[in-house]
């Protein structure tokens, strides 16, 4: 099912359930959307972070590297995502990381570590072919505020 928002009076309407407290996010910090979907949504003080690619902020194009430097992209790209809502990487619930290939598994972990010392976020870990671009990695988060 195809869910498609309505607006009237100030209020987000899907198949009848009314969305009273949802709010997008942006932040200039990130990656500017390249469709029609927002960086993120809060929800019931739960931050939905958009699958976030290796783009570069500032010239909003993908930066193509290793799989731990593009890690290292997408990781800065969903903290200053995080951040314009008011959280911390600290605050993530819950991440979702599509890997081009799952050989890579190593060497994104190797990266990923590094932001995640104590106390990590729950994870699952994919393969998932035809990432766009060329990426080697596309990461979404849930982060709590």
């Amino acid at each position: 099912m195809i869910l498609s928002p309505r607006l009237k009076a100030g209020r987000h309407f899907y198949e009848g359930v009314i969305m009273n407290d949802k709010k997008s996010v942006l932040s200039r910090n990130a990656p500017q959307p390249r469709g029609p979907y927002s960086q993120a949504v809060i929800h019931n003080n739960i931050l939905y972070i958009s699958g976030q690619g290796p783009i570069d902020p500032v010239t909003n194009e993908v930066v193509n590297g290793t799989v731990e430097q593009e890690t290292l992209r997408v990781l800065e790209n969903i903290k200053a995502i995080a951040s314009e809502a008011g959280a911390a990487l600290g605050n993530i619930l819950k991440m979702t990381c599509y890997l081009a290939d799952i050989n890579d598994f190593a060497s994104f972990n190797s990266a990923y570590k590094n932001y995640f010392i104590k106390e990590p976020p729950a994870r699952t870990t994919i393969q998932a072919g035809g990432l766009p671009a060329s990426m080697k990695i596309v990461i979404d988060a849930v982060v709590a505020l």
